[in-house]
């Protein structure tokens, strides 16, 4: 590595460019002072929104995409507004630079980043490439003993992909735009993992459970070692049939033929009866196998596993691993972090293999290092596996005090995974035992049926990796070794021999129900597109993140679950763009870009087939979309509930609609009844029994209820989409009022319209104990009267009682309290509410109220977590941390699991920023305002440089 004295002092200094700031002064401290580190802030430039094309571009061959698809897929970059600052400031030391050190991350993004950079710089000095996989000082000298020039091949494939998106996107999300709800977005991963959810859910919506009975019974020898050690053993077969268990039901509940014979189905009736038959029968030993267990420790990390374990065991969701991963990084604890190899360095297998003999003996090791090689489909190994840095790891131990709480869990979670990939397999043994007995007459019909029960243990004798990782079971790390040990204890079978007798205790008969398809979890959503090939495992997280805001899934506990929106966009995708949420056709379009990035792929060429076809119109995207024809949109956005029951997707959410007269000349619907369907129901949830609910409630929608006395407006009951609630109905202005007001008239001439302001209807929402079906005009009297005055206190400020949007409360002045139930609205005393206000408020606020759920220890912090009605609604706590319960959640559905990952991820975004004063403000604005005109000048000089990718690149590579 070039150092301080290698250096000529006055031939300057040269110039090394990183992506991320927090990477520069780790690297500087490394480099000295003969180098300056520099960060680029990620990409600096971009393809434009083609609204901020300069104007004379918008009708030319640009103007549609900021690509020109008719002359060799040209696109036109242009620096983002927001790093003109940066490019500026790079320009500046560039030239007091001797070379330029281009220390981009080294995969796609990273060359693309850096050739982006010498298109805009512009080096006059000596160019050179190199990628630190870690930022230690060993691999930086490394780094600079392995110089390269610019991948092309890398940068076509970057290029591509971009190119490749914004067609896909700005082709296709405009046909949805159209035919289902304005602002959504089609993308090319997105799409497809969208799909991917709502397929599962359309699995679950058509499953179809099933009941089954089967048998278990506890079991002990009477005599001799291990004498009354009993285990448990379940029914396998009964008269050398096999009994059916869950797996042998289809998602229709019914029964698959078996393969290995015929099976037995046992109802309630006949399981009790069998079970009675067998208290008193006198079991035996059948057989009993052992077999040697051998199990082998996982492959080190990859972006994908390490996403998913993160999720198993730490409860981070995608975003939140792969942010903590990137810190992690940048500070020198792991190695790049975005990678499909599962390959170790030399270095690290001689780290991983030293550690584990240093810390567990070296019985732990093998003889041979172990060599692990990708089964993901599509795997680009141009990186090691996730793993600690350096050629000797720190352990957490030493770590622990530099690292914030999510960075050392997920740098213990690597530094486990690492070492245990080196060392020695798990041993044991696996014993099987088969046991036996005739029913007795008490089992009625089954009297003497031959009833035989299977049992099964596995000893651990030599833990290898299990000592220090487990994969996907031990979530509390610190307490893996004993917690396996006594789980393995567990699994034990008593001693025994064939022939021996048994006494059998409780036999019971046990009933099951078979269960839909699992949704997707992050976790498990992100090794579905891992072992399909669809996209990149860097990108998995932007892509869930992505689905999430769009609306298409929202998070109930862990599970993703499709919005009716999402049933729509794939519904239409599926029937007008097959290919484009095909599985394999994504994957393809992923090796595709591997082949270029190879080299064995011409740009150009492959993204003219793609949108034009090759030579065959309809395989191209382009005449796809001119060939659309008619979407009927009502089509697309109605999903049948059942023979009569529509549910319709509509711009205000998702409702059910029966019935209605159909328009011969239109086609359209009119005077349909229509049901509103709460948002927090899950697609599965909307059965028959609960479309039909919902629209006995929507009959009652708009039920006139009576004149209202005092005002003698029309009260009526409606259903909202947050709820059913009572309103006034203001009535329309007359003619003669409307003739009544003077004219007024436009600087035109031109008459201004006739407008009456109309009051504001009085609305109240209905208690949770009342049903918009039943709800009377006293009801709603009662409702629409609060607030309901209760007096003054003491200090002369007057009580009133209300409900709000999280419960009923008592309001004087500004101070507001909580109060029990509903039910107190109506009863409550002056007194009583003084009672109440006489009490201290705890913090300067309402008094302290029980917690609205406890939801346990947070298995991350081991910090007592619960559920509070805070100010603006409830909240998650754990003492330290506060987290608002999302919306579309609700807190009777709230889980651990869902609760210690809201937390974690308001922990790891840290404090919000300090809001700029008023004052601040105003001078910022001033300054703006000052230097407007030389802004708008010099942006217009620098926005839009037109880049042609085929004629520079030539350019773009110093050889060293």
């Amino acid at each position: 590595m070039p150092t301080k004295a290698t250096k000529n002092a006055e031939t300057g200094k040269s110039l090394l460019i990183v992506e991320s700031p927090s990477k520069v002064k780790t690297i500087a401290g490394y480099l000295g002072d003969a180098y300056e580190v520099e960060s680029s802030m990620g990409h600096i430039r971009d393809l434009p929104q083609p609204s901020e094309l300069p104007t004379d571009m918008k009708k030319g061959p640009y103007g549609k995409f900021a690509v020109d698809v008719e002359h060799g897929f040209d696109p036109y970059y242009v620096v983002n507004p927001d790093k003109k600052k940066k490019v500026t400031e790079l320009r500046r030391k560039l030239k007091d630079a001797d070379a330029l050190y281009l220390a981009t991350d080294g995969d796609r993004e990273g060359e693309a980043i850096a050739w982006h950079l010498l298109q805009v710089l512009k080096p006059k000095v000596p160019v050179y490439r190199l990628t630190f996989p870690e930022i230690t000082r060993e691999a930086i000298e490394r780094a600079f003993g392995q110089l390269r020039e610019l991948d092309k091949d890398l940068v076509d494939a970057q290029e591509t992909r971009r190119i490749l998106d914004r067609l896909y996107g700005y082709e296709i999300s405009p046909v949805l735009w159209r035919k289902v709800s304005s602002g959504l977005s089609a993308g090319r991963v997105q799409s497809v993992a969208t799909r991917l959810v709502v397929q599962r859910e359309r699995e679950r919506m058509a499953f179809v459970s099933a009941d089954y009975w089967d048998l278990t019974g506890t079991f002990a020898r009477p005599e001799g070692q291990d004498a009354g050690r009993g285990f448990t053993a379940r029914l396998s077969s009964l008269n050398s049939q096999r009994v059916a268990t869950g797996k042998d039901f289809s998602d229709r509940g019914e029964l698959k033929s078996a393969r290995d014979g015929a099976l037995v189905h046992l109802d309630e009736t006949s399981a009790t009866s069998l079970a009675a038959g067998l208290q008193d029968a006198e079991f035996t030993v059948r057989s009993l196998e052992t077999k040697p267990y051998t199990r082998r420790p996982a492959a080190p990390f990859t972006t994908s596993t390490l996403q998913q374990e993160a999720a198993r065991k730490l409860r981070f969701t995608s975003r939140t691993t792969m942010r903590v991963a990137q810190r992690l990084y940048e500070n020198g604890y792991i190695t790049y972090m975005r990678t499909d190899s599962v390959a170790l360095s030399d270095q690290a297998i001689n780290a991983a293999r030293r550690q584990a003999k240093e810390l567990y003996g070296e019985d732990f090791v093998p003889g041979k290092p172990r060599v692990y090689s990708s089964k993901s489909k599509n795997a680009q190994e141009a990186h090691e596996a996730i793993r600690p840095a350096g050629d000797s790891f720190r352990t957490p131990s030493q770590v622990r005090s530099q690292l914030s709480v999510d960075e050392f869990k997920l740098y213990e979670l690597i530094w486990k995974r690492t070492v245990a990939s080196q060392m020695q397999d798990a041993k044991g043994s696996t014993a099987t035992v088969r046991l036996g007995a005739a029913a007795s007459s008490a089992a009625g019909e089954l009297s003497g049926a031959d009833a035989e029960f299977s049992a099964s243990g596995t000893v651990i004798t030599f833990r290898g990796f299990l000592a220090a990782y487990e994969e996907g079971k031990d979530e509390n790390p610190e307490a893996a070794a004993s917690s396996a040990a006594a789980k393995d204890e567990d699994k034990r079978l008593p001693v025994m021999a064939e022939g021996d007798a048994l006494d059998a205790t409780d036999v019971t008969a046990d009933g099951h129900t078979t269960t839909p398809p699992a949704r997707y979890t992050e976790a498990s959503l992100v090794k579905t597109l891992d072992e399909l090939g669809i996209g990149r495992p860097s990108t998995y997280a932007a892509t869930i993140s992505t689905i999430m805001d769009r609306g298409y899934v929202q998070v109930r506990g862990s599970a993703l679950i499709p919005s009716w929106l999402a049933f729509s966009v794939v519904r239409l995708l599926e029937d007008h763009f097959t290919d484009y949420v095909d599985y394999d056709f994504t994957a393809e379009l992923e090796e595709d870009l591997d082949r270029i990035a190879r080299g064995e792929e011409e740009r150009v060429k492959w993204l003219t087939g793609f949108y034009f076809g090759d030579g065959q119109a309809e395989h191209g995207l382009k005449p796809i979309v001119e060939d659309l024809g008619e979407i009927d949109a009502r089509a697309v956005n109605t999903i049948p509930i059942t023979d009569e029951i529509m549910l319709r997707v509509g711009k205000f959410g998702p409702y059910l609609e029966v019935g209605g007269t159909v328009d011969p000349e239109t086609g359209e619907i009119t005077d349909p009844v229509r049901a509103n369907v709460p948002l927090d129901l899950a697609p599965d949830e909307l059965d028959a029994a609960k479309a039909q609910e919902l629209m006995e409630i929507g009959k009652a929608d708009g039920r006139e209820l009576g004149i209202n006395p005092d005002s003698g407006r029309m009260i009526v009951a409606k259903d909202g989409r947050y709820g059913p609630y009572v309103t006034e109905v203001i009535p329309e202005p007359t003619q003669e009022e409307l003739d009544a007001i003077p004219t007024e008239y436009y600087k035109n001439g031109k008459p201004k319209p006739k407008k009456i302001e109309k009051p504001k209807p009085r609305t109240a929402s209905l208690f949770s104990s009342m049903k918009l079906q039943d709800v009377t005009l006293d009801d709603a009297l009662k409702l629409l009267s609060l607030p309901r005055e209760l007096g003054e206190d003491t200090d002369g400020e007057t009580i009133t009682v209300q409900n709000g949007r999280y419960g009923p409360y008592l309001k004087k002045g500004s101070d507001s309290r909580s109060i029990g139930s509903e039910d107190q609205i109506f009863t409550i005393t002056l007194d009583e509410a003084k009672t109440i206000y006489s009490q201290p408020k705890q913090r300067g606020r309402q008094a302290a109220k029980p917690p609205l759920a406890d939801l346990g220890t947070d298995p991350l912090t081991e910090k007592h977590m619960v559920i509070k009605d805070g100010r603006f609604g409830p909240y998650i706590t754990d003492g330290e941390t506060n987290v608002t319960v999302p919306r579309a959640e609700n807190i009777e559905q709230m889980t651990n699991a869902r609760a210690s990952q809201l937390l974690a991820e308001k922990r790891a975004k840290g404090p919000a920023p300090k809001k700029t004063t008023t004052r601040a403000r105003s001078t910022k604005t001033a300054t703006k305002s000052k230097t407007a005109t030389k802004s708008k000048t010099a942006s217009k000089a620098t926005a839009g440089t037109k880049t042609k990718a085929t004629t520079t690149r030539k350019a773009s590579t110093t050889k060293k």
